[in-house]
């Protein structure tokens, strides 16, 4: 299946989980209270709110110009920005966003980054993204059962799967770049196992693109232990980049004029949603998230601005960064590579370094 065929795919998918998720949600319910809840809402906690989720997009990108620096390659911040831009609208459209990184290497490929450099800067970047998610899932298992008591128990489940499922790639994507070769020899032997019981024939390319994408995991070990502070530094600012999304529901909370819950419960709420539903095979979450959403902040929102909540919340932190995305992708098909692609300087060649 070629890109185009699968882009149109992934929108009638997209646009099929939207029509049932706004059906799921607003069937049986007094549109007309809701309208009159949003008109009092104060407009400028959402201006803040929309700031915080384009500085969410910026942090990425922050990460990929600073990563790429230290691989001694320059970039503009603006073009980076466009790289970051690319990724959210193509992981917001696909399933597990799983679409996002192949965009942002199609992109770095037209600026003549090579194919090895961006897909080991966004391989650091997904690790770090992911690990945020398993330290704040784990830190509310272990260390905050009074919070999961008062505001999970109807969600448990889900956020368990939620829990596990991220620890479980961590764990994977961790084995597979600090045992490289640990990880080689299990997945080809697992390649040799699929064809002999003919689940895959025996395709010499299979195997050989197997290995070349295993070496980019040794690639990125090589690169975490040369360069630790640098990790340390992508850590925080993913931490900062994830929470400032986090803090788009608390904003929602005070433009409604509520107080009285803390702005920790109301972000670790939504940090709650974004470890439950991160591994789902939906495009952003979407319907799944709108579904917890409901269930975990009526102790929040109350009854009345639950649902109006949600639509602001949901509205800013993901449907504006869709929005918002997919407009600077527009942007970045017609200028990134054109007409002259941004050169790339490889000082690593002087010094005899390789990437």
């Amino acid at each position: 299946m070629n890109g185009k065929k699968k882009n149109i795919l992934n929108l009638l998918f997209l646009a099929a989980v939207f029509g049932l998720t706004i059906y799921g949600v607003f069937k049986g319910e007094d549109l007309h209270a809701i309208l009159q809840a949003l008109k009092k809402v104060k407009l400028w906690y959402l201006l803040f709110g929309m700031i915080f989720v384009i500085f969410f997009i910026w942090g990425e990108s922050i990460i990929i110009h600073y990563m790429l620096g230290t691989l001694s390659i320059r970039t503009r911040k603006r073009t980076c920005f466009l790289y970051s831009c690319v990724g959210f609208f193509f992981s917001c459209i696909t399933p597990s966003a799983s679409g996002g990184q192949p965009a942002q290497i199609y992109y770095m490929k037209k600026n003549e980054i090579p194919i090895s450099v961006s897909t080991l800067v966004l391989m650091v970047v997904t690790i770090t993204y992911k690990s945020i998610l398993v330290f704040i899932g784990l830190f509310l298992v272990i260390f905050q059962r009074g919070f999961v008591n008062r505001y999970l128990t109807g969600i448990l489940p889900v956020f368990y799967l939620g829990v596990v499922l991220n620890v479980f790639c961590c764990a994977i994507m961790l084995v597979l770049v600090f045992h490289p070769v640990l990880a080689k020899n299990i997945m080809q032997a697992g390649l040799k196992l699929l064809v002999r019981l003919h689940i895959l024939k025996n395709k010499p390319e299979r195997a050989e693109r197997l290995t070349n994408s295993m070496d980019q995991y040794t690639a990125t070990a090589a690169y975490f232990k040369k360069n630790k502070k640098v990790i340390v530094n992508v850590t925080l600012i993913t931490f900062i980049q994830r929470f400032a999304l986090f803090f788009v529901t608390y904003l929602v909370y005070r433009a409604f004029g509520l107080s009285g819950t803390s702005v920790y419960d109301v972000m670790m709420l939504q940090a709650v949603i974004s470890v439950a539903v991160d591994m789902l095979p939906l495009p952003g979450g979407m319907g799944i998230s709108e579904k917890l959403f409901l269930m975990i902040f009526p102790p929040v929102f109350g009854t009345a601005l639950l649902l109006p909540g949600m639509i602001l919340s949901r509205g800013l932190a993901y449907y504006s960064q869709l929005l918002f995305s997919a407009a600077m992708t527009v942007v970045a098909h017609f200028v990134i590579g054109k007409p002259k692609p941004e050169r790339v300087l490889f000082e690593q060649q002087s010094k005899g370094k390789s990437i």
